[in-house]
């Protein structure tokens, strides 16, 4: 080694090369939109997909199976019961998430899911059941029969069929056994 070389700084080795960067994707081109008369205003809407924010979520998914509604009914209670509600009414909690899936299992999909959320001591239970299918109010007769349900409904968007609840979590004022004279 050369004085030359033993004074010099430490540079790393040239080696191994630089790879040469990814190429880049395609852009896409617009697509064309379908020409409407101008004497026709027609305004077409997207149906936007469920958001949930700024709130405690939980997300469970099942195969649409004839035993989901039972094991979705004690993940989800399982999972509101970690959230600390005194008031949950769990038997109603269940019952609610059984009738909701049942009802999306027989959609025909292939797997549903459960969302959890919760806000202002209420908890919003949704279930996906990821196909059209067809509208059953019975099943929303059912759930809002229920005493701490405050609403329930149904609607279709492009992820399938959403069924939903919305359970009053507040502590119930407890019967003194007294009755009125």
């Amino acid at each position: 080694m050369s004085d030359v070389e033993a004074t010099s700084p430490k540079l790393p080795p040239s080696y191994p090369p630089k790879s040469p960067p990814p190429p880049k994707k395609p852009v896409e081109a617009p697509r064309p939109q379908p020409a409407v008369k101008p004497s026709k205003q027609v305004e077409v809407r997207a149906q936007p997909r469920m958001i949930v924010r700024n709130r405690r979520t939980v997300a469970l998914t099942f195969r649409a199976d004839p035993w989901a509604p039972k094991k979705a009914a004690r993940q989800a209670v399982e999972a509101l019961h970690g959230w600390g509600y005194p008031g949950l009414d769990e038997g109603d909690a269940a019952t609610a998430v059984q009738l909701l899936v049942t009802a999306a299992v027989t959609d025909g999909g292939k797997r549903i899911s459960v969302h959890l959320g919760d806000q202002d001591h209420k908890v919003l239970i949704a279930v996906l059941s990821h196909v059209a299918g067809p509208p059953d109010e019975t099943v929303l007769s059912k759930v809002a029969a229920l005493a701490t349900v405050d609403s329930a409904g149904t609607d279709t968007g492009d992820d399938g069929r959403r069924i939903w609840a919305v359970l009053d979590t507040t502590p119930r004022p407890k019967h003194s056994g007294h009755t009125a004279a």
